[in-house]
């Protein structure tokens, strides 16, 4: 996208939000991935690797790594989307909210085909809907693939086996002390469902700007 991996938008957002270890989930080509991202050095993180012989789910994948996380926040990415966002003050909201979770928010008119979060006055979510059917909720804001977690979170997760934070793990969270909270975006949000999104990425000036503040491969 803009001539740099999906992966280098997200290892650029969260090494200019003071993010420094970063663990890279592998499953499909993952030579080709670790190829790529290496050491981190470019960016000034510490990239380590975690195999995925089957998968596990946004959820499960965690589950193998939760030592790893120690006592401090922690964030979680998904891979195949790129946002704009300020993690330093996505970081700063969710530690004042008190929230167990944050998850970075965006609007987007057709919601049936995303993760659907239904948000009070105060941020904090009330309801996830997966892919909604038509009428089921008025909410425009989805899920766009960015978290921040408290360690917390990592006691609801699933000893093995897959799980799906949006579906399986955040839900449970809602009514807990502190709950979760959203954080609206104000830049943009790209995603590659079809090859309309893929074109109309790719001619977005704003997508092209970002792509020149990521580090040179080599």
């Amino acid at each position: 996208m803009g001539g740099q991996p999906i992966i280098a938008y997200n290892l650029a957002m969260l090494a200019a939000g003071g993010f420094t270890d970063i663990v890279i989930n592998l499953h499909h080509l993952p030579e080709v991935v670790r190829a790529y991202a290496g050491s981190g050095e470019r960016w000034g993180l510490r990239i380590t690797y975690s195999e995925e012989p089957e998968l596990l789910g946004t959820g499960g994948a965690l589950s193998p790594l939760a030592a790893q996380f120690g006592a401090e926040t922690f964030a979680v990415v998904f891979g195949d989307n790129v946002n704009d966002i300020d993690v330093t003050d996505m970081l700063a909201r969710h530690r004042a909210s008190g929230a167990l979770a944050t998850v970075a928010v965006c609007r987007r008119d057709d919601v049936s085909q995303s993760g659907v979060a239904e948000i009070d006055a105060h941020d904090r979510i009330r309801r996830f809907i997966e892919k909604p059917q038509a009428g089921e909720t008025d909410s425009r804001w989805i899920n766009a693939g960015v978290v921040l977690a408290e360690p917390g979170l990592l006691g609801y997760l699933p000893p093995h086996g897959a799980a799906d934070l949006g579906r399986d793990i955040l839900p449970r969270l809602l009514e807990e002390p502190g709950g979760v909270h959203a954080y609206p975006m104000t830049g943009p949000h790209w995603w590659f469902d079809r090859m309309e999104d893929y074109q109309a990425a790719l001619n977005d000036p704003r997508l092209q700007r970002l792509a020149r503040r990521i580090p040179s491969h080599g």
